[in-house]
């Protein structure tokens, strides 16, 4: 029986993934040290929330997408995951390749979603169309990975936002480019539903951002007025 909201087998992929397999990019080169090594990255980024972790190069990776964001998705997703992946990541060679390595399943619909990666220039779904989890078990909402076209962060004068909670000493202030206008108010809404609600990574080339539930977030210069 066909499953819903997977990817379907078309007339001719057979031909089609043959061709792509002898082109495909072979993924982590010690599939063991390479995945625990982008994993420990990532664990890091959502332990400092707001601070910019780099992630190194141990995979051959598709053209399409951040590094750091294939890289993760690769340590992340095994058979039991559902990705949903925005349209550019998902018409490229990104959705075949997460599938071979993975096994993970693809899904079109967000709130079915355990993972998420949003490619720079598409549009980002709004935080509340994704899986929340519940109160009982906060752990089955949707992981988000969001490639950025530019990140800043430091303890001050960087504009953007005032990032406090676990994990940060005092403040962080993280300035992004590539969020809606309205980031800020869906982030504080989504924060709200603790223990529920979605946890994010911020992904620049070869770096990520972690940004997890726990985390309260104001607009600097708001902070500054006693706002």
């Amino acid at each position: 029986m066909t499953q819903p909201n997977t990817l379907h087998a078309m007339p001719g992929m057979a031909a089609q993934a043959a061709t792509d397999l002898s082109h495909m990019a072979a993924g982590f080169a010690d599939p063991v040290q390479g995945s625990q090594q982008i994993f420990r990255a990532g664990l890091q980024a959502m332990s400092h929330p707001g601070r910019i972790v780099p992630v190194p190069v141990c995979a051959d990776l598709p053209t399409h997408g951040h590094a750091a964001s294939a890289q993760l998705m690769l340590a992340l997703l095994d058979a039991d995951c559902r990705l949903w992946l925005s349209p550019s990541l998902r018409a490229s060679e990104v959705a075949t390749w997460l599938r071979f390595h993975t096994g993970c399943q693809l899904v079109d619909t967000l709130a079915l979603a355990h993972f998420a990666w949003v490619g720079g220039g598409d549009a980002m779904p709004r935080l509340a169309d994704f899986q929340h989890g519940s109160d009982e078990d906060p752990h089955t909402s949707t992981s988000c990975v969001i490639d950025l076209a530019a990140a800043h962060s430091a303890a001050q004068d960087v504009g953007g936002w005032r990032l406090q909670g676990p994990g940060i000493a005092d403040v962080c202030q993280l300035s992004v480019s590539g969020l809606p206008a309205d980031f800020e108010a869906q982030w504080n809404d989504n924060q709200a539903q603790f223990p529920r609600g979605v946890d994010l990574w911020l992904a620049l080339p070869d770096s990520l951002i972690g940004l997890p539930r726990t985390t309260r977030m104001h607009a600097a210069d708001a902070a500054s007025k006693g706002v």
